[in-house]
């Protein structure tokens, strides 16, 4: 358990420190970032479905699957999909004026909150399977925060934050997973199959965030060439996956 709580923590704030990634793509272009971010969402989306499948759904299922797991899964697919209805329901239903483009900060900064928290859950989770499905679920995470951590912050400063003081708010709402871990750590040992059951749920979730999320964002490129990369950062997202299996 030790060692549980050691490499959840760890993971956690380095997910956390993903947040001051923004820094480094302010000065560039949108065009060209929207290029190299395409296949950091390829390989993502491949991480992200790699993991559920290799290494979350078969430690969970090990004892036979049942209607209750599948429960779980569909769940975790629900939870994800009301948040990003709610951010995105906000998002639209306000008129565009001054008061829209604070609002448009405070529901990111409440949304980001509670998917990082979401995260802190997950990972923690995953270190309570074994180490190898702790590594791959942090990896995941990793290069899913990635973009979305980089689109944070512009979001921030389009609402009229200081750089120095986005990077702060954006790194204040990334150690919401800290606390997450925490809880589902100390949580542990007072609910049985904890474990089991969140992770069944950050499985839902990593389907629902690779399938609706991601995966129609890289249908927007139809250029052959594009969408072949992208068809090959999706597999290298998988293959790393395998490859970690190589620690159990």
């Amino acid at each position: 358990m030790n060692g549980a709580v050691l490499y959840s923590i760890l993971s956690v704030l380095i997910i956390s420190l993903i947040s001051f990634v923004g820094l480094l793509f302010i000065g560039i272009r949108q065009d060209k970032l929207k290029k190299i971010l395409i296949y950091l969402i390829s390989f993502s989306a491949g991480a992200l479905l790699g993991d559920a499948f290799i290494h979350l759904l078969p430690e969970t299922i090990s004892n036979g699957f049942t209607t209750t797991y599948a429960l779980f899964i569909l769940l975790g697919i629900l939870i994800f999909f009301g948040l990003e209805k709610i951010v995105k329901w906000q998002h639209c239903h306000m008129p565009v004026n001054k008061q829209h483009v604070h609002s448009l900060a405070y529901m990111n900064i409440i949304g980001d909150s509670l998917h990082n928290f979401l995260d802190g859950i997950i990972i923690a989770a995953s270190y309570l399977i074994n180490l190898q499905a702790g590594i791959a679920t942090t990896i995941a995470v990793l290069f899913h925060e990635l973009p979305q951590e980089i689109g944070d912050f512009g979001v921030l400063i389009y609402s009229g934050l200081k750089k120095k003081k986005a990077l702060i708010v954006n790194f204040l709402t990334a150690l919401t997973a800290v606390l997450g871990a925490a809880i589902t750590l100390l949580l542990q040992n007072s609910i049985e199959n904890l474990n089991i059951y969140l992770t069944l749920i950050a499985i839902g979730g990593f389907i629902y965030i690779a399938s609706s999320d991601l995966i129609p964002e890289l249908h927007k490129e139809t250029k052959i060439s594009i969408s072949i990369m992208q068809i090959v950062a999706f597999i290298l997202g998988v293959l790393v996956m395998i490859a970690l299996l190589a620690l159990g």
